[in-house]
Order: C-alpha cells, then structure tokens, then sequence
C-alpha cells in the first residue's frame, strides 16, 4: 500500500462524499489483494493476531504448518487452533521473542517462532501529545490514541526441520565416533577374558565328570550357570560390535516377503507358547530387492523380537508389506502399550531402554542396517496403544533422468540432465 494512503483517507474523511467512497473501497480493496497475494506466495509461516491473541490474518504456509483452514481461523484464539501453544508467556514480552518449537500434526517438524508485538508508530512523540492536548479536538479530527498502545503481534515461522536434523545427525556421527574407540576396548578387555573362562569351564567340566554323588550334580549346575553367563555376557558384546561396526553388505536380489516370513518361522514356538496372533498382509507383487539376506532378516527379527516383547501374552502382531512409487515398505504394528512421546524421542539412543531387562541395541542395529541399505525409519506410537515402526527400502536407484532433444538449452548447446 503506497505509504501515506491511509493517512490521507484519514484527513479526508469528513470530506469525502457519497460519489467517492466506492473508488476508494476499491482502491483499498485492490491493495489488500495486493499484499495477500504477496504474503501467500512467501514460504515462511505469517500469522498476525489482535491484541487479545485471535487470529486476523493467517497466510497459505501458515496454514499448511499448523493444519489451520483460513476461513474458520479468522476471529478465534491463536492458542485454541494450536494445541499447546503457550500463548501467555509468548506475547508478555514488550520485544520481539523466537522460540524453537515441535510439532507433531499435520506432520513431525521443527518450526522458529518469531513473534514481534505491534503497536502504534510514534509520529512526533511527545511533541505531537502536547500539540493535541493544547490545541481542542475538532468535529473532524480523527482520535489518536497512546503510542505504547498494543494493536497485536505479528509471528514469523520458518520450517527448521532440515537444519535440526542435520545437527542431530552430525550430533549422532560424533557419538558413534567416540563409541567406535570404545568398541576396540570392549572386545579386548572382555572379549578375552570370555574366551579364557570359557577354556578353563570345559577344563573343570572334564575333571567333573569324574567325579560322583551329589557333590557332582552341584558342580555340574555351577558350570552350566556360568557357562549361561558367559554366552549371555559374549551376546552383549557381539550385539555392541554389531551396532557400531556393522559388517559391509553383500547384495544380492531377494524377496521381501521371503525374509520376513523366514524370520516369523524362527518365532513359531514362541507365537504359540505365547498365545500370539500374526496377521501377515504381504503384497505378492513386490519387486526383488538388493540386500544382504542375513543383515535383513537380523532387522526383521529385532523388530518383531521388540513387538512380542512390549505385548507379554495374547497380542495381536500386525506385518504388513507394500510399495509406493520409490519404495518397499514393510510395517510392524503391535498391540503393546507403547511409547511415550519422550521415549519415542529417545528411542534410538544406545543403551536406552524401557524394558526391565534389555541390552537397547536392538532398534540401533536395526536403523544401521537399513541405512546401509539406502532405506529409512519410521515409529508411530501412542502411549497404551501399541507401535507401528515402518522399514522404507528403496528398489529405484535413479540418478539423474536425460531429458528428450527438445529440451536442450539454445544458449548453451548442452544437454541438460535433472537429478531425483
């Protein structure tokens, strides 16, 4: 709006007549189009409330962030259309505030809160108070009210979600760093010793079997138990070197279908001692995939591992394979009770847990061995309403797509190749 156009409609208003109030509606008009049309095009978030914090202006990626339709957002409280929002705190500020902020619907993203309070512009400060107040309002004279006067705030979004996860990404490749140094350690200082005691367990069990009566039955037991202890303490440390230093894959054509089939038949007596229903949906037209068999069937049988685990007896496991336009999608979903939305944040941080027992590597060998496959994580869940955790497998591996003779560029003469 050009600058000084209101100003002047204000001076004007007790001689504007009846002829020129539709030309300057629609001058108005023709602005405010103007500068919607401008704002919808910004791709940053831009809400602007009254002063008790209902919504007078929202734009398109406003909109499209928060999951907010324009039309019924006009006229009601920020706070009421975003869940969670603590409004209070964010507009008592007299400056401008940024907040990092998650959010969880329409989508899981990171959002910059920028919220700047707006108030009346200072004309002549105290120079034009004192001029009004000495000088009689007349009929025509429009009212203008305090300077620190509070109209509303304007708020800025930006979508942070790329950089967030690109920090907790570099955050997670020093961690894995530093627990890699440990790795060499762990399989030194314990690795050995297992072996030496396990050595010396086989030397004690021959002179055992000498032996006889019950002093032979108790030893017996003794050595079974630290031989269980052994195993389980070398199962630790295979699971730790696994997690930090997987093994390369050897890729080779598979069906999907096949390995999460394979790794049910290693639960069958487990699904029946247990009392557990799996329903098995498993799209027959999936394409053969480029995996390591035995790393794919190790993510598979954590996964369902976790699932019977979270549901004891007489749940209901869920598997269910499908392909969008670039993937092969396999999910697991369980009638457990689920994660809290702090586990769920946690869930893939070594050693965290929330079993009684349970070494937390589980989901972390998962997530690696699918990353070495090019593919994606994804967890879903409400607290005492089960899980879904989906595996994303790529099956295209396009690079970058040759565009027909027609599209060549005249200037450059080149041909121009466009990456997916």
């Amino acid at each position: 709006m050009k600058s000084g156009f209101l100003d002047k409609l204000i001076e004007r208003l007790g001689r504007i007549g009846p002829e020129d109030v539709q030309n300057y509606l629609l001058q108005l008009a023709q602005e405010k189009g103007l500068i919607e049309t401008v704002f919808n095009a910004i791709q940053e978030g831009i809400i602007v409330t009254d002063a008790k914090g209902r919504i007078t202006y929202v734009n398109d990626a406003a909109c499209e962030l928060f999951g907010l339709e324009a039309e019924t957002s006009i006229g009601k409280r920020l706070d009421e259309r975003v869940r969670g929002l603590d409004w209070k705190s964010l507009s008592q500020s007299e400056g401008a505030v940024s907040r990092d902020m998650e959010i969880f619907y329409p989508a899981n993203r990171f959002l910059n809160f920028y919220i700047v309070p707006l108030k009346l512009k200072e004309e002549g400060g105290r120079r034009k108070e004192e001029k009004e107040s000495r000088e009689p309002a007349s009929e025509n004279s429009s009212f203008i009210p305090h300077p620190s006067s509070l109209l509303g705030h304007a708020i800025i979004l930006r979508d942070i979600t790329e950089s967030r996860r690109s920090t907790e990404k570099t955050i997670e490749s020093e961690r894995f760093n530093a627990l890699t140094l440990l790795a060499a350690g762990v399989a030194h200082e314990i690795g050995n010793p297992l072996n030496s005691l396990h050595i010396h367990l086989q030397l004690m069990e021959r002179k055992v079997r000498k032996l006889d009566g019950k002093v032979k039955e108790e030893l017996q037991e003794a050595i079974a138990i630290s031989r269980a202890e052994i195993t389980r303490l070398d199962s630790i440390v295979t699971q730790f070197l696994q997690a930090i230093r997987p093994s390369k894959p050897q890729l080779h054509p598979e069906n999907v279908n096949a390995l999460v089939e394979d790794a049910l038949r290693f639960f069958a007596p487990e699904i029946e001692d247990r009392d557990i229903v799996v329903e098995a949906e498993l799209r027959p037209d999936l394409p053969l995939l480029e995996l390591d068999r035995d790393q794919m069937k190790q993510a598979f049988y954590n996964v369902i591992k976790n699932g019977f685990e979270a549901m004891k007896r007489r749940g209901i496991l869920r598997i269910r394979t499908d392909m969008d336009a670039t993937h092969v999608n396999v999910s697991f979903t369980d009638t457990g009770g689920g994660m809290s939305a702090e586990s769920l944040s946690r869930v893939f941080e070594p050693y965290f847990t929330t079993k009684s027992s349970g070494s937390g590597l589980g989901l972390l060998i998962v997530r690696r061995i699918v990353r070495e496959h090019g593919g994606e994580m994804a967890i879903e869940s409400n607290e005492g309403k089960g899980l879904t955790l989906t595996i994303r497998l790529p099956y295209l591996d396009k690079r970058v797509r040759m565009l027909e003779a027609g599209d060549r560029k005249e200037e450059g003469g080149g041909l121009k190749a466009e990456t997916e």
